[in-house]
């Protein structure tokens, strides 16, 4: 018996679309999310193509991401930005949305969260700010 892929069972490339079409959008329009909006480039779409092609990867769909790219390295490719706790949690509140938006699938959604919620912890890598008077990243996670 074959398991049925996260990436069949949410919808395959037009979920993954548009969770995260639904996730830049969030990442714009949220105030909480103002500062890891600062660490990205004005122009998105180039970034969204990367998550896409990491997410249909990752959840068990076609190679997009890794031919091109290589090993993912999550960790190292966002080293140059200062990820907190207040950065992971206002990206999980991004990604939390854009999979209530989008995906149906009670039970896929909570998996997908268990596991974006452990690697967004993981992606820490600066302690957490004292005060509301710290700078915005000055660097942009890139494409690469």
């Amino acid at each position: 018996m074959t398991e049925t892929s996260l990436y069949d069972r949410i919808g395959g490339a037009p979920t993954i679309d548009a969770l995260v079409d639904s996730f830049y959008a969030r990442m714009d329009a949220l105030a909480e999310a103002r500062t890891i909006r600062a660490m990205h480039p004005q122009d998105l779409a180039p970034l969204g193509q990367v998550l896409k092609d990491y997410l249909s990867e990752w959840l068990g769909g076609p190679a997009l991401f890794s031919p091109v790219r290589g090993h993912p390295r999550m960790r190292q490719r966002h080293m140059r930005v200062a990820i907190d706790s207040a950065a992971r949690d206002a990206w999980l509140l991004c990604m939390r949305g854009a999979l209530a938006e989008t995906v149906a699938d009670e039970a896929a959604r909570a998996a997908i969260d268990d596991v974006m919620a452990r690697l967004a912890d993981w992606m820490r890598n600066v302690p957490d700010k004292e005060g509301p008077d710290q700078d915005p990243a000055e660097t942009t996670i890139s494409q690469n």
